[in-house]
């Protein structure tokens, strides 16, 4: 940051808390704002995000106390917003996406995934990294998950240039045929969104917090799919939250495949082409 900026960030952190701020220092993250951990004169660190006018901020304020509100999440405490300026806890760890942590992590999401609501969505629309992500109440989690992700994601890579038309094709068949795959889940789970290893932050073991929320109420195994790409979470997760939770091996075989299509979807549309093989591969491994 040059000079001129850092002096409007220290002013607008300073006049939002009423407090002097002594330093701070670029985090990694920053997709859709510049991620600072800044230290105030008392000496506490907090987490500064510094939107450029694209995103508001406040979205992502709301899922961070919305998470800590319902879902016993330890989703960092939020200590001001506005559309530009996020400031909230910093919270000490690092990421580990193994052993106790992936354990703790089970307990944690099987938890939040019992907190339920009359219909799927939210009463809002949220984000997903810099991505809009809507979420009208829909009393149907197949209709939910075919109109306002499935559908709404492919029209987003489409306009991006990155789908080929091919492609394309194949995700709408897929799309005209969900029910042969998909079930109506006994209620809609209040779901991360996002759950990924650079959102989980750890400190002994233990999951100490979590980030970067995209988060709607839909089904668990939405949250579970996600948390199986790319060499996902380890073996401890799954058993630690079967334990609360079943899971039914179907999911493991077809399911997750097909709920892994909106984030690989939205992967394409933000780092490219290179996202193009992972979506053939799991709409093979459907037989589409």
């Amino acid at each position: 940051m040059d000079s001129v900026i850092d002096n409007e960030v220290r002013y607008s952190i300073e006049r939002a808390l009423n407090r002097n701020v002594r330093s701070w220092q670029p985090l990694a993250g920053g997709m859709i704002s510049q991620v600072l951990r800044v230290e105030l004169a008392d000496g506490q660190s907090i987490v500064a995000k510094v939107g450029d006018g694209s995103h508001d901020l406040t979205i992502e304020a709301y899922m961070l106390r919305y998470l800590r509100q319902h879902s016993g999440l330890p989703a960092p405490a939020v200590l001001h917003d506005e559309a530009n300026l996020l400031l909230m806890e910093f919270v000490e760890g690092r990421i580990e996406w193994e052993g106790d942590a992936l354990r703790h992590l089970g307990e944690l999401l099987a938890r939040c995934h019992q907190v339920t609501s009359p219909a799927y969505g939210l009463e809002r629309d949220t984000l997903i990294g810099p991505l809009h992500q809507p979420n009208p109440r829909t009393a149907s989690w197949i209709a939910f998950f075919r109109q306002q992700r499935l559908l709404y994601m492919i029209g987003i890579a489409r306009e991006s240039g990155e789908l080929p038309a091919e492609l394309e094709r194949r995700l709408l068949r897929i799309a005209d045929q969900l029910e042969r795959y998909l079930f109506e889940p006994p209620q809609p789970a209040l779901i991360h969104g996002d759950m990924w290893k650079t959102n989980v932050i750890v400190r002994d073991g233990r999951v100490a917090g979590i980030i970067d929320p995209a988060l709607y109420y839909g089904h668990n195994e939405m949250e579970l799919a996600y948390m199986t790409l790319f060499n996902g979470t380890g073996p401890e997760f799954f058993s630690t939250y079967t334990e609360q939770i079943a899971i039914e091996e179907d999911f493991f075989r077809t399911r997750r495949h097909i709920y892994n299509l909106y984030p690989l979807l939205i992967h394409l549309v933000i780092f490219g082409e290179r996202y193009l093989q992972p979506l053939h591969e799991s709409l093979e491994r459907v037989g589409k």
